[in-house]
């Protein structure tokens, strides 16, 4: 079960080399239900996500490259890159994504939490944005199907 809350961000307070970071590329084979390859760096997952907006069932398999590679074309809309950098919130980390290509300037942080209390007990740093967790508006699988910023709006 992935248990997330999303929040946009309009200003990053501090310099972000200071933290560790991945490069991700992904696209969706489908849309309904949820189905992701994802290339992280070097490494390679396929990833099926259940119906739900804060939480919902999350699978995650590791994949080859030659998968990846073969599956790409195949793609429902945009792939989408990132890069996301891990900044430690104790207990927790903050994934905060930095988008790059048609969503360039979009930038999300999203919080895993272990269970719903702790995720509805969390109070999030002063430099987060609007709470965008229930509106489904900024999921990746809805990104892929938009064509960038401007049908954000």
């Amino acid at each position: 079960m992935e248990i997330e809350r999303k929040w946009l961000i309009d200003k990053i307070p501090f310099d972000l080399q200071n933290f560790s970071k991945k490069e991700i590329e992904q696209a969706y084979l489908c849309t309904n239900p949820v189905l992701r390859i994802r290339k992280t760096d070097d490494k390679y997952g396929l990833t099926y996500k259940g119906e739900g907006l804060v939480a919902r069932e999350e699978h995650n398999l590791p994949f080859s490259k030659e998968g990846y590679d073969r599956l790409i074309s195949a793609a429902e809309g945009i792939v989408l890159t990132k890069t996301r950098y891990l900044i430690p919130c104790d207990p927790y980390t903050i994934e905060l994504d930095v988008f790059h290509g048609v969503y360039e300037g979009l930038v999300l942080a999203e919080v895993e939490f272990p269970s719903l209390e702790e995720c509805n007990a969390f109070i999030a740093p002063s430099w987060f944005g609007e709470d965008v967790s229930e509106s489904g508006k900024y999921q990746n699988s809805r990104l892929c199907r938009m064509n960038g910023l401007q049908d954000l709006q």
